[in-house]
């Protein structure tokens, strides 16, 4: 009898066990899930978004899965998805410094390439005033002064911490730079050949 009682007193004990490691997994993985959106934030705010883009977007999308397997009850899986996330986002932040430092490198190079559109476009006007084309000469001068000026800041920026803000404002002067070459170029273009000179027999 007391036998039949341990042996139904053990076999409640293991039910129960049991029960309380399924229920026990069932639980949403709210501490590592808090874990991976921490690691993500702390990835932003030292700006692997600019320089780290292509590893932190990984990141973002593990977290994303795990979000929705969260949703599906999927714990298990959503758990593994936000440790996941979390390592993610620490090798996005170990990329940043190498990825400021090809987007200076990149900028730099970009910087030359800057300078010498300008210089071209100087010469460009230049010839186009002396073919006495409707060039807007001050209109374009003053552009180019403007670059200039704006140029000379930029290579200060790459010199600090704004580094992504330096390659940007380069890409979009190096853009209107080259549709001011295209606009003088179409203009020497459509002008008018000089007369050929007649020998004199």
């Amino acid at each position: 009898m007391l036998k039949k009682r341990g042996g139904f007193s053990l076999l409640c004990v293991l039910v129960a066990f049991s029960f309380a490691l399924v229920m026990g997994c069932a639980q949403p993985p709210t501490e590592e899930m808090a874990k991976a959106d921490k690691a993500i934030a702390d990835a932003k705010t030292k700006e692997a978004n600019l320089y780290a883009s292509d590893a932190l977007k990984k990141a973002e999308d593990v977290f994303k899965k795990a979000k929705e397997q969260v949703a599906a009850k999927q714990y298990k899986e959503a758990k593994q998805a936000a440790i996941d996330t979390a390592a993610l986002a620490q090798q996005a932040i170990a990329a940043v410094e190498a990825g400021k430092a090809k987007m200076r490198e990149d900028a730099a190079k970009m910087a030359a390439d800057v300078d010498k559109a300008l210089d071209e476009l100087k010469t460009d006007v230049a010839m186009a005033i002396k073919k006495k084309l409707p060039v807007p000469q001050e209109e374009v001068q003053a552009a180019i002064g403007k670059w200039g000026v704006g140029l000379a800041t930029l290579k200060d920026k790459l010199q600090g911490d704004k580094v992504s803000e330096a390659f940007g404002e380069l890409k979009a002067m190096m853009t209107a730079i080259g549709a001011k070459k295209e606009e003088i170029a179409k203009l020497v273009a459509s002008a008018p050949a000089a007369p050929e000179k007649k020998k004199i027999k």
